[in-house]
């Protein structure tokens, strides 16, 4: 096909490029031409417009609908979901509507998938719910985990069981051991997060100094208040807390509060400036 793709040629009334001079073309070159019938009348379609081709390709999502039917998938409406690569899937599987399946996804048993989600090469362990507009690319969940809506699952992420992941949170090239929480507006990257971590809203790994990345390690059964920066490389000990606003540079000890805020200051009759007439 590589050789002779190029040599067909459109001088015909239609002035079209037909796939069936390939025939000729490989008789003359002297190699042998096999008959073999399609499975279905849709695979010998004709394509010679942007429009047919988007008709065969709805064709073709609606043979791979069918298929996911009839193996018991539920789907919110079978017209509305594109596979662009292969999707396996368990039992009792929900997927809603505007869904888009690329490269090798596999959904255990129970799972659901909310409206205009993106899984490109990925694995659910079961009863996994991926609610609404979240994009998972090259990443591992287990089963139970909550995720999204609005998260953004990147490659080497990897969501252990009954895990949290909400809105506005990002993970790239990271570990979050069991029942870890990052419930909002969250970026983690780079880490190793362990089992029943609270990660608050606000949250940073700053694991980029313009030429490298560093690594963040938070340990079982600490809690991240709101809106801290973790300035990595850096290790927050088991069971460490640390205060809300903090920006830590040095390895927080287990089992103890951290805080990097100043302390708060009131200012006795200030007043706020006024504009002049």
């Amino acid at each position: 096909l590589k050789t002779a793709l190029p040599r067909i040629g459109n001088d015909n009334a239609q002035r079209e490029y037909y796939l069936t001079d390939l025939v000729g073309l490989a008789v003359g070159d002297g190699i042998a031409v096999n008959t073999a019938m399609p499975g279905h009348p849709w695979e010998t379609l004709g394509v010679n417009s942007r429009a047919q081709q988007a008709r065969v390709e709805r064709v073709w999502q609606g043979v791979q609908a069918q298929r996911l039917l009839d193996q018991g998938v539920t789907l919110a409406d079978p017209a509305r979901i594109d596979i662009r690569g292969s999707l396996v899937c368990g039992r009792d599987v929900f997927i809603d509507v505007g869904c888009l399946f690329e490269g090798r996804v596999s959904l255990a048993d129970g799972v659901r998938v909310g409206p205009f989600c993106v899984l490109n090469t990925a694995t659910v362990g079961a009863g996994t719910h991926i609610d609404a507009y979240t994009h998972v690319r090259e990443a591992v969940i287990a089963d139970g985990a909550r995720i999204g809506p609005y998260a953004r699952l990147r490659p080497g992420a990897d969501i252990g069981a009954q895990v949290h992941v909400g809105n506005f949170v990002e993970i790239k090239k990271s570990t979050l051991g069991r029942g870890s929480k990052a419930n909002h507006l969250t970026y983690i990257g780079d880490a190793t997060v362990g089992q029943r971590v609270n990660v608050g809203a606000g949250t940073i790994t700053c694991n980029y100094d313009g030429v490298n990345k560093f690594h963040t390690v938070i340990e079982d059964d600490a809690f991240i208040g709101s809106d801290t920066q973790l300035v990595a490389p850096v290790t927050v000990g088991r069971g460490a807390t640390l205060g809300a606003g903090t920006t830590l540079t040095r390895d927080a000890p287990a089992g103890q509060l951290t805080l990097s805020r100043p302390h708060q200051t009131s200012v006795p009759g200030w007043t706020r400036p006024e504009r002049k007439s």
